[in-house]
């Protein structure tokens, strides 16, 4: 006899994901309905473990970089929230041509120095920063880990963040957001790039740096993407759509950029 979808949902596993699905519902900083499966600490140790995976991968870059970085990064990280969970962070930059950067639940920040040569000044590497921290604030990858551990038998790839070695380790970091494979300013889902543009832009204006700048930042990119494939087939929103919606939020984050600057927060991070 054929089972039925509800004697099907009877099984221990189903019962058991659903009511942790039901009882792992949390909301993003714009509203939106969230999946959060694991706690705060099984994500910073993910994070952890994750950035020193990556740490190992590639050299890192020191000297004025680092500190040109790092100003930037400070600036940036001053304006997260007390209640974000998030005490210290840790900035990096690795020697790697790509232009990658991302930033790590427990406070992690990594850019590579191919990044460098696309933000043109310091606003426009704090729209990166800025959207590389927004997606931590917004708890976005506790929704890609838990969205992905929903969808498999169990949840026997993320069992406390164990065995990141190989294939493992490479989709762990690529949910994490920390994947080098994956091209510039590593990715989410397209409504999580969406909003963490949104939270990022109003984080870096929050700190003093110009958001108009995020504009230029993405007509560079744009620059750089030539064959791009189209934004249906791409995890990110087009680089038209991603200018549009950084531009309709400009009319909020200015406002935000110019009570910073009347305050005296006027960053001066020097490349």
């Amino acid at each position: 006899m054929k089972r039925t979808l509800s004697s099907r949902l009877r099984t221990p596993l189903a019962i058991a994901m659903v009511g942790l699905t039901l009882a792992a519902c949390s909301t993003s900083p714009l509203g939106r309905s969230q999946l959060a499966l694991f706690s705060n600490d099984e994500l910073e140790q993910m994070g952890q473990q994750s950035f020193a995976q990556y740490q190992e991968k590639l050299p890192e870059v020191g000297g004025a970089t680092h500190d040109y970085v790092q100003c930037v990064a400070d600036a940036i990280t001053a304006e997260v929230p007390a209640g974000a969970q998030v005490d210290e962070w840790e900035v990096k930059v690795f020697e790697d041509d790509s232009a990658n950067a991302f930033a790590l639940p427990g406070g992690y920040i990594g850019v590579n120095s191919g990044l460098l040569d696309i933000t043109k000044n310091q606003d426009q590497l704090a729209a990166v920063i800025g959207h590389e921290v927004a997606h931590v604030l917004a708890n976005h990858a506790n929704e890609r880990v838990s969205t992905q551990a929903a969808t498999q038998t169990g949840l026997s790839i993320l069992q406390s963040a164990a065995g990141l070695e190989g294939a493992t380790g490479e989709q762990l970091m690529g949910l994490l957001g920390a994947g080098a494979q994956y091209g510039v300013i590593l990715p989410f889902s397209r409504k999580h790039e969406s909003e963490a543009d949104k939270l990022g832009l109003d984080l870096m204006a929050e700190a003093g740096f110009n958001p108009s700048a995020s504009i230029e930042l993405w007509q560079n990119m744009a620059a750089q993407s030539q064959g791009a494939p189209p934004e249906w087939l791409s995890t990110h929103p087009s680089n038209q759509s991603r200018i549009q919606g950084l531009q309709d939020r400009l009319d909020e984050a200015t406002p935000l950029y110019e009570q910073a600057r009347a305050n005296g927060k006027r960053p001066n991070c020097q490349r």
